[in-house]
Order: C-alpha cells, then structure tokens, then sequence
C-alpha cells in the first residue's frame, strides 16, 4: 500500500508539472523583449493578482536576467525517505530553446528502476533520446519518460516565470498564517478557451508579502482524479547569482481522511548550479 502511494505521489507531481507546462509557455520572441526592457520592482497589491504575479517574477531575479545566464548545470537529487529510493542526475537547460538534458547516475524511482548503468536523456528542443551508459536506447517507454522529465524538469526550474502567461487567471483569496508568516494566497488557474480543457490544473500559492517569494503552494491535478488543490509543495530559496532558486522542495500528500504526515513523500535539492556554461544542441550532452 505505501509503494503505491508513493508511485502515485511521483506520478502526480510529474504530470501536473507538464500539464502545466503545456498551458504556458514564454516564446522566444517575449522572452527577448523582456531581456530588453529594465526591470523595475512592480507595486504589490494583494488585491490585484496580477501585481503579485509581476513581483513574485522580479523577486526571483527576473525573466530577463535569466535569459541572459543562457543556461544552467546543477545536481538534482530526488528522493522517497520512506521507500528509501532515490534519482540522482546531473541538469542542464538552455534557456532559448528550452532544451533539457539529464545523466542519471542511480535511477530508482521514474527513470528505467532496474536497469544497470548510467542513463542519460536529452531534449534538443524538438526530439528526445536515450543513452543507456552511453549507447542509444530505442525502448519507447524509456523515451516517452524521457521525454515527459525533460520538459517537466524544465519547468519545475522555471515556475516562477510561468504563472503570469497567457491563458492564467488568478484570483485573491485572502490571507492565513502558517509557521508564523502570514501568507497573500493567490489561486491559479487556466481560461478553458485557450487550454482546451474543461478541467484545469488549480495552484493555491502562499506568497510572503515580505520577500514576494512562494514558500508553500497547493495544487490539485484533475488527471488523476484529484479535483482540488490538496497536495502540498513546500520551498526553500538560495540565491544564486541574483536568481532566487528553490533549492529544496518538499512534498506531502493527504491520506484517505485528509490529514497529512508529518514526513514528506518526496525531498528534492538542487546543488552545485552554475549558469553561463555554454551550453548548445551540440555539446549539451558532452560530459567531461
């Protein structure tokens, strides 16, 4: 029973991110006007969810500081403390292409579990491929859960910059305190017209008026059954280079009665993030 709890957590997680992830995308072309403008810190109004969108974008560091930076390596450790399985990869995107690269050196959780050897995926931008310790894997499933982690890791980096896009519709839902901060709660959701869908996903974001970051936020995820917001994602922040990254990030989900464990069902960190590697299509997949 706990194994097929925790499967459906990691699967819930995985697919919420690339639902997302489809229903807001920044184009080349936005981005690169954002590059251009200055960046000034936007007025914060609770009451009007688009300005806390906007501030949540500036606090972070900015779309355009982070276009500029071109790409980004880190270590990406994603772990079950109660199935005691982990994976463990080294990341890499380019920020203009959206390309995604990972190498896996243990995969016990999403990425071929059993299977001996380094793994490593990539997404170029258009296609994704599979090397298993270092040959090219032609298994489907593989490739097709390759290519489901490399844009939903991708997003997960770059969250921040994705709430504010075409198709959101935000709302304010008032205030409640939690460890001590009291929290603006911004719920999320998408125009059915633009995604075509007639469930979409539903964030609830705790926003700290202070530091205009999100520490906590809900979701639901209608694929799975889950029509309200009920799972939980708690964050903790490092600056890195003047872009504020969620460095830790930890998961609970509710029980048959609604209560939640002290524990979390999944930790992820993120280490060792350097930007400004240079980074192409070509030599993204090169590992010295």
């Amino acid at each position: 029973m706990k194994t097929t709890i925790f499967n459906l957590f990691a699967t819930i997680v995985l697919v919420v991110v690339a639902s997302c992830a489809e229903q807001a995308k920044k184009t080349v072309d936005s981005a690169t006007a954002e590059v251009e403008q200055t960046p000034q810190e936007p007025v914060y109004h609770n009451s009007k969810p688009e300005t806390v969108l906007a501030a949540i974008e500036h606090a972070h560091g900015g779309w355009g500081d982070l276009w500029k930076k071109g790409d980004v390596q880190f270590t990406y450790h994603y772990h079950s403390p109660e199935a005691n399985k982990t994976d463990l990869s080294v990341e890499r995107y380019i920020f203009d292409n959206e390309a995604s690269f990972g190498h896996y050196t243990q995969h016990e959780i999403n990425v071929m579990p059993g299977v001996e050897g380094t793994v490593t995926q990539c997404f170029d931008g258009e296609k994704t491929e599979v090397l298993v310790n270092g040959k090219k894997n032609e298994d489907t499933q593989g490739t097709a859960v390759a290519d489901f982690l490399r844009r939903a890791n991708y997003f997960w980096f770059v969250m921040p910059y994705k709430l504010n896009d075409k198709g959101t519709v935000a709302s304010f839902e008032g205030q409640e305190t939690f460890n001590g901060t009291t929290y603006d709660k911004i719920k999320i959701t998408y125009d059915p017209e633009i995604t075509g869908k007639e469930q979409n996903d539903i964030y609830v974001l705790y926003v700290n008026p202070e530091t205009k970051l999100i520490d906590r936020f809900y979701f639901s995820l209608p694929f799975m059954g889950v029509s309200e917001p009920v799972l939980i994602a708690d964050y903790s922040y490092e600056d890195v280079e003047g872009q504020k990254i969620a460095t830790k990030r930890t998961y609970l989900m509710p029980d048959e009665n609604g209560t939640y464990p002290e524990a979390p069902a999944l930790v992820q960190t993120l280490t060792d993030i350097q930007f400004n590697n240079g980074f192409t299509v070509e030599n993204l997949m090169t590992m010295e």
